[in-house]
C-alpha cells in the first residue's frame, strides 16, 4: 500500500466507532468555508471545494469503502453539485468584489418572485430526487423515508449554496431546514463527525444570519430589483452605494 493510499484510508476509533480521517478533514474545510461565507470572503469558495471533494469519497461508500458500509446518495451527490455551484459563486463574488480587503457582496433578501422560485424548485426537486435515489439504490436496502430525507438534504443544500452565491439572506434559513433533517440522518447512519459539525453549523447559521441581516439593513433601505447587486462604493461615506448590474452573472 502506497503512502497516499494509507493516508486516504486512515482511520481513528472513537468510542469503538471507526471514523475516516478524511471525513474529519473534509468537515474542517467545510467549517472554514462557512466562516469565510459569513465574512463574505471570496476564499470561502475554493476552500469549500476541497472539503466537498473529500466528503464525496466519504459518503459514496458504494465506490469508496467506508467504516459505516453505508452509501448516502444525497450527501454524496450534493458534494458534486456543491463543487459546480461553488465555481459559479467563486466567479460571481470575484467579479463583484470592488476591493480586495472588503466583503465580496452586500447581502439582501430574495425578492418575492425569487423566493417563490426557489421554494418551488426545492419541492419539485425533492420529489424527483427521492425517486432517482430509489432507482440508483435498488441494491442498497433502505426504508423509503431514508430516500425522502436524503432528497430533502440534497436539494436544500443546492438551493442554499445558490442563494449564498446570489447574496440572499434566505440561504441561512434554508440551511436551518437542511440541518433539521441532516443531523438525525447522519447520526443514524453513524457519520458522527459530520453530525457534530452540523450541530456546530446550527449556531454558526444563527450568528451568520444576524450578521448578514444587519449588513443588509444598514445598506439597503429599500428592496433592490432581483437582477441588481449592491456593492459598497469606494467612497469613505458609508451612506453612498454603487449599484452594479448583476444580470450577466446568472
Amino acid at each position: 500500500m502506497s503512502v497516499l493510499e494509507s493516508l486516504f484510508d486512515a482511520q481513528l476509533s472513537i468510542f469503538g466507532q471507526s471514523i475516516l480521517w478524511r471525513e474529519i478533514v473534509g468537515n474542517a474545510f467545510g467549517f472554514a468555508s462557512a466562516i469565510g461565507g459569513l465574512r463574505r470572503r471570496v476564499w470561502a469558495w475554493p476552500v469549500g471545494i476541497v472539503g466537498n471533494a473529500l466528503l464525496f469519497t466519504v459518503f459514496f461508500g458504494i465506490a469508496f469503502a467506508n467504516p459505516q458500509h453505508t452509501t448516502l446518495f444525497g450527501q454524496a451527490g450534493r458534494q458534486v453539485f456543491f463543487i459546480v455551484v461553488s465555481v459559479y459563486g467563486w466567479w460571481r463574488w470575484t467579479s463583484l468584489r470592488r476591493d480586495r480587503g472588503a466583503p465580496a457582496i452586500t447581502p439582501r433578501w430574495a425578492s418575492a418572485r425569487e423566493r417563490l422560485a426557489y421554494l418551488a424548485a426545492w419541492a419539485v426537486g425533492v420529489v424527483v430526487a427521492q425517486q432517482i435515489f430509489v432507482w440508483v439504490g435498488t441494491a442498497f436496502a433502505a426504508p423509503r423515508w431514508y430516500y425522502w430525507c436524503d432528497a430533502w438534504i440534497f436539494i436544500g443544500s443546492i438551493i442554499a449554496t445558490y442563494a449564498m452565491a446570489r447574496g440572499w439572506n434566505d440561504f441561512w434559513l434554508v440551511w436551518i431546514g437542511v440541518d433539521a433533517v441532516g443531523v438525525p440522518l447522519l447520526v443514524k447512519s453513524h457519520f458522527y463527525p459530520s453530525a457534530v459539525l452540523y450541530v456546530v453549523y446550527a449556531g454558526l447559521v444563527a450568528y451568520g444570519f444576524t450578521v448578514w441581516l444587519r449588513s443588509s439593513s444598514a445598506t439597503l433601505p429599500t428592496e433592490q430589483p432581483p437582477d441588481q447587486a449592491v456593492v459598497p462604493s469606494t467612497d469613505t461615506a458609508p451612506a453612498k452605494l454603487r449599484t452594479t448590474s448583476a444580470g450577466g452573472h446568472r
